[in-house]
């Protein structure tokens, strides 16, 4: 099986505001949301050249030696901020460790930030690698797709029948994190059942996944069978988290995804996962339930919802998962 199964959604009326165009988006994601739960997008809005060059800057930090890499593992895990080890997450604990390394920022604060100072869980200080240039293109990333996340929950938000800007001011602050990724070529020396990320469904709204061309990411439908789902040039991977698969009631499906680098080369990957804002009240929607489909769940924070995740996930080292 091949991507064939998983749609490619053109953002191109969405993104330029066409007459009809959010409609026509929010027709073909919801689709997807509801069928299989990946999508891949094109016509974006965000320039090539400018993906290139993150791509730059993520082979250019993990090209850094081990220790100091290391220096920027301060509090990870209470912080959800900084570098992860090789082999240093397993999101599927039935298995061994994770062969991949990570980096993670979040929503850029200064450490007298009221959010900070009042305890405002999961805030938290970017670590930052002494590298030129490096976080301030981060964060040009961050912002570019943060933004195209917003407005694709517009669309999201009007196929499950509530208002454009439902989502909007519960995303304008968001526990969101971007991650690099690093995948070594998987020799055949691994334990048994090793991988480069093991299957796992995401914890937020939605992931915006930028791949390189190496490929590995494989998607379980809901029979059972795994498709893989190399990168398209051009596009960025979707997938719906638990979060939103929450607030719609079950409508959208969460799918659980791995990533399997037989490929004998170095794989790279960056990925955003938009969790809302901590304060958001993370409840169904008017338009998922009825008298014959009443809700499923009872309104939870943002924060106490990834609080809770986080907790039943890591009895382990803890970090945010979703990794793919």
């Amino acid at each position: 099986m091949t991507d064939k199964e998983i749609p490619v959604i053109d953002l191109e009326p969405l993104v330029s505001s066409a007459a009809d165009g959010l409609e026509t988006v929010s027709e073909s994601i919801g689709r997807a949301a509801r069928e299989i739960g990946f999508f891949y997008v094109k016509n974006h809005g965000i320039d090539a050249g400018f993906i290139e060059k993150t791509f730059v800057a993520a082979r250019t930090f993990f090209s850094q030696s081990h220790d100091f890499k290391m220096d920027l593992t301060k509090d990870f895990f209470k912080t959800n901020r900084g570098y992860v080890p090789m082999e240093g997450e397993n999101l599927d604990p039935t298995k061994p460790s994770d062969l991949k390394e990570a980096f993670n920022i979040g929503l850029d604060l200064a450490a007298d930030d009221p959010r900070i100072l009042n305890g405002e869980p999961f805030r938290a200080v970017n670590q930052w690698p002494e590298l030129p240039g490096w976080r301030e293109e981060l964060l040009e990333y961050f912002d570019a797709v943060w933004d195209l996340g917003r407005k694709m929950h517009r669309a999201i938000a009007v196929d499950l029948g509530a208002a454009p800007d439902f989502f909007e001011d519960k995303l304008d602050a968001p526990l969101a994190t971007l991650r690099l990724l690093h995948y070594p070529p998987q020799s055949e020396t691994v334990q048994l059942g090793q991988i480069g990320a093991g299957e796992h469904t995401d914890y937020g709204n939605i992931t915006i996944l930028l791949p390189d061309s190496v490929g590995g990411l494989e998607v379980r439908r809901r029979d059972g069978v795994w498709l893989k789902a190399p990168n398209i040039d051009g596009t960025f991977v979707c997938n719906i988290g638990d979060c939103l698969m929450r607030w719609s009631n079950d409508i959208y499906v969460s799918t659980p995804h791995r990533v399997i680098n037989s490929s004998g080369r170095e794989r790279y990957s960056i990925a955003f996962f938009l969790d809302p804002n901590p304060d958001a009240i993370v409840s169904c929607l008017p338009g998922c339930m009825d008298e014959d489909s009443p809700a499923k769940y009872a309104p939870i924070s943002g924060a106490d919802y990834l609080k809770s995740r986080l907790d039943a996930s890591y009895a382990r080292p803890r970090a945010e998962t979703g990794e793919v």
